[in-house]
């Protein structure tokens, strides 16, 4: 018998169910060009066996296409009988008598839906979600109402939230979500994208930021108000980078809520994040002055140091009382903490202040000479004293003894990083002394090591002599442009420009004039004039856009953007460039990884690496 059942469904099955399939297939074909009259026929065919909303749908559309309400309504009601919980269905009905000028049984049919309300909030939010996809706002609102009073134990927040989004009334939305932010405080994060995405706070002056900002400050303002208020208003500050505001309100809410500095440090490293030093320092310097005995002092002063650090030495922005000023802070923290293995870095970061940005070489000079002999430092912070020393001897226009500790640190580190950039380094010594050759040999040796120890600034030294040396009419100009490189490397801008024009002066068609405009571009961006920088870049691009040095120039450009203007759109925008026009460039994998990481994306483990 079993058998038997199986040829009988073998026999009749197949055939029946590849005829309902080419029903179907010519049923979508009709009605998604239109033609509901043919579509008609093969729907109303296939919904004698088939009441799902797959083919109800369509097959409802189609008979008020043909204007058959007759047969219509008769449908809807049938469809309606199979499942009362469908609540779309049921408003699609009351929609065909609205259209119909039968109010009366839309209406009975809105009402009922409201009367058969119980104390389910699944079922109230269905309902309410259904009366809102069809526009019947009014209704919707009944439905939250009545919810409230039928299943008060259950928050509908977010659908009143909703509700008056889709009423354009952004006011009751944000006192929506802030009366379930104030029972609720753990749920901010989710506040706050909900009202990121409705509301556009990025312009100070919009309507959006104005209603936000003043909402805020009137649920802040209330007495015994919750402390999440003061968190979100300080996140909507954020949004409009409005640190001021921000930063009056964190240390506002850390007075409050005696947070002894906690919140407050975090918004410094906002600040940093974004380059806004003057609110970072006074985020910093509330903590300090809370006392040193509060547990976030010691943090407070590093970062503090660790924020004057990066404000001078990556974004060049600075005065000469905020270099005075640092120059004081840092001495204050070696005295309190005492010079050694735990302060080591602060000694070079003051170091590095006093040479390169105070005009006080030789007082860093002798600091670090000091530094060099203290006990208890390991063998690779000796190396860094003396690379750094190296550096500023070549500052302080003694290239030759910054030979000699350049060898010494490569010598020791023959197969470290740091030994690779020590040779690089005093080959350019070579360089600049006009010994072309022995500094090409020095490079070729670099070359040939393992390629991750290599600087990119290496492989172009090595290309750049290559290319621009051995002629001998190339002498004399590549030891001028050599002696301009050491000038810009010694802080001689002004002497070092005037070589480079002089050099474009009397060799107005050399190869090197691309070279130049990067160098100037270089050395403006070490004294943060990073739009004239831009500027050089882009006037490389234009004259020298097929040459070696232009993808250089355009991801030199990309990263100002990105990490010293902070334009991230325009960042993207030229790392695109990048990837499109360069296709070949060592910068490509790198561009990517940049673009992923301004957009936000996870980056797998061979992007780190």
């Amino acid at each position: 018998m079993k058998y038997l059942l199986v040829i009988f469904c073998i026999t009749f099955g197949l055939p029946l169910f590849a005829q309902n399939n080419s029903d179907l297939q010519l049923a979508q074909y009709y009605f998604n060009n239109s033609e509901f009259d043919k579509a008609l026929i093969y729907y109303q065919k296939l919904y004698e066996t088939d009441q799902s909303k797959a083919i109800f749908t369509p097959y409802f559309t189609c008979l008020r296409a043909q204007k058959d309400d007759k047969t219509a309504e008769k449908v809807l009601k049938k469809q309606i009988n199979l499942n009362k919980q469908d609540y779309d269905v049921r408003l699609l009905a009351g929609s065909f008598y609205e259209e119909l000028n039968e109010t009366v049984k839309a209406k009975k049919i809105y009402d009922d839906i409201l009367n058969e309300l119980g104390p389910n909030p699944g079922q109230i939010i269905a309902v309410y979600q259904a009366f809102a996809s069809k526009g019947k706002l009014d209704y919707a609102k009944k439905t939250l109402d009545q919810g409230k009073k039928l299943a008060p134990f259950y928050p509908f927040n977010f659908q009143f939230a909703d509700l008056y989004a889709l009423m354009g009334d952004k006011r009751q939305m944000l006192l929506s979500y802030l009366e379930y932010l104030g029972q609720q405080p753990g749920i901010i994060d989710a506040i706050e994208q909900a009202v990121g995405s409705r509301m556009d706070l990025s312009n100070a002056n919009g309507p959006d930021f104005i209603l936000a900002k003043e909402v805020l400050l009137q649920q802040v303002q209330q007495a015994n108000a919750p402390i999440v208020y003061s968190q979100m208003l300080i996140w909507l500050f954020v949004q409009n980078r409005d640190f001021t505001g921000a930063v009056t309100q964190v240390i506002a809410l850390d007075k409050r809520s005696k947070g002894e500095g906690r919140e407050v440090l975090e918004m410094g490293h906002i600040c940093v994040e974004n380059a806004i030093f003057d609110q970072a320092k006074r985020c910093y310097q509330y903590v300090l002055d809370l006392g040193t005995d509060r547990p976030n002092f010691y943090e407070a002063q590093l970062a503090l140091l660790n924020a004057r650090f990066q404000q001078i030495t990556l974004f060049r922005s600075f005065t000469a009382e905020e270099i005075t000023q640092s120059i004081l802070d840092f001495e204050a923290a070696l005295q309190r903490i005492g010079k050694g293995k735990v302060s080591f870095q602060l000694s070079l970061q003051l170091a590095e202040i006093r040479a390169f940005y105070a005009g006080q070489a030789k007082k860093a000079i002798e600091e670090l000479q000091v530094l060099s002999q203290l006990p208890g430092l390991t063998d690779m912070q000796r190396a860094q004293t003396k690379m750094l020393l190296a550096d500023i001897y070549v500052l302080d226009g003694d290239i030759w003894e910054a030979s000699l500790l350049y060898m010494q640190i490569d010598n020791d580190f023959k197969f470290e990083t740091i030994g690779s950039e020590a040779k690089f380094k005093n080959a350019k010594i070579f360089y600049y002394d006009g010994e072309f050759e022995f500094a090409q040999a020095q490079l070729n040796v670099l070359k040939e090591s393992t390629s991750k120890f290599i600087s990119n600034d290496a492989i172009q030294l090595a290309v750049f002599i290559t290319d621009n040396y051995g002629l001998d009419s190339n002498y004399q100009v590549m030891l001028w442009f050599a002696t301009a490189d050491r000038m810009i490397a010694q802080h001689h801008y002004d002497s070092a420009f005037v070589l480079f024009d002089s050099i474009q002066t009397q060799f107005p068609y050399h190869a090197l004039a691309d070279d130049i405009l990067y160098r100037k571009a270089q050395a403006l961006e070490q004294r943060g004039e990073w739009q004239k920088a831009l500027g050089y870049y882009a006037d490389l691009l234009k004259l020298h856009g097929k040459d070696i040095l232009a993808d250089d120039a355009l991801f030199r450009t990309a990263e100002i953007l990105e990490l010293r203007l902070l334009e991230k759109e325009a960042a993207v925008e030229a790392y695109k460039k990048l990837l499109l026009e360069y296709k070949s460039s060592l910068y490509g994998a790198e561009a990517r990884k940049r673009i992923r990481l301004i957009r936000g994306d996870t980056l797998s483990e061979s992007d780190e690496l």
